[in-house]
C-alpha cells in the first residue's frame, strides 16, 4: 500500500509552535553544539521550576471523592445485583411461582381482571414473574451494573460527605 500523496489546502494552516520567545538578552537555542543552551554571556539558563506540589487539603479532598464515589458505585452494582432480586422476591415473585397471598399474588389478580382472565405477556407481572422464578438474564445483569454502578458513584461522590478537613470550603 502506497501513502497517500501531500494535498496542500489553504484552508489548513500549519500549527504554531508553542514555546516562548527566549527572554531578553538570551539566544534561541541553536540545537546542539558548543554553547548550545547558553545565553550571550557564556552563562548556564536557569534550570525549569520544578511542578508544585498538590497542597494537601485539595489531596485529601480528592482522596475522599475518590473513596466516596467507589463505595456509591459497590452499593450501585450491589442493588443491581442483589438488591432488585430481593425486592422482586420480598413481593411474592419466587422461584417456584406467585406467593399465595403476597403483593405479586394482588398484581396477578388486578392485570387478570383487567385482561379478561388473562395475564398479557410482557406486562409487568409477566416481567417480574419471569425474573423471579429465573433471575436476571446476564444481559440484564450487565446493563443493570453498567448504568447503576456510575449512578452510585456519582451519588457517592455527590452526596455522601464526610469528615471535612481544615481547607474545604463551606458553601
Amino acid at each position: 500500500m502506497s501513502p497517500l500523496p501531500a494535498v496542500s489546502d489553504p484552508q489548513i494552516k500549519p500549527p504554531q509552535s508553542r514555546s516562548p520567545p527566549p527572554p531578553p538578552g538570551r539566544d534561541a537555542p541553536s540545537g546542539g553544539g558548543p554553547g548550545a543552551g547558553t545565553g550571550r554571556d557564556g552563562a548556564a539558563p536557569a534550570p525549569a521550576p520544578a511542578p508544585a506540589p498538590v497542597p494537601v487539603p485539595v489531596r485529601l479532598a480528592m482522596e475522599n471523592t475518590v473513596k466516596r464515589a467507589a463505595v456509591g458505585a459497590a452499593v450501585g452494582v450491589g442493588v443491581a445485583l442483589v438488591g432488585i432480586p430481593a425486592g422482586i422476591w420480598v413481593l411474592g415473585f419466587t422461584g417456584t411461582g406467585i406467593a399465595a397471598g403476597s403483593v405479586a399474588a394482588k398484581m396477578m389478580s388486578a392485570a387478570a381482571i383487567a385482561n379478561n382472565g388473562g395475564v398479557a405477556a410482557g406486562s409487568v407481572v409477566s416481567v417480574l414473574q419471569s425474573i423471579g422464578a429465573a433471575g436476571f438474564s446476564l444481559g440484564s445483569k450487565i446493563g443493570l451494573t453498567t448504568t447503576l454502578g456510575p449512578l452510585g458513584a456519582a451519588a457517592g461522590a455527590k452526596l455522601f460527605k464526610g469528615k471535612t478537613t481544615p481547607g474545604d470550603k463551606h458553601k
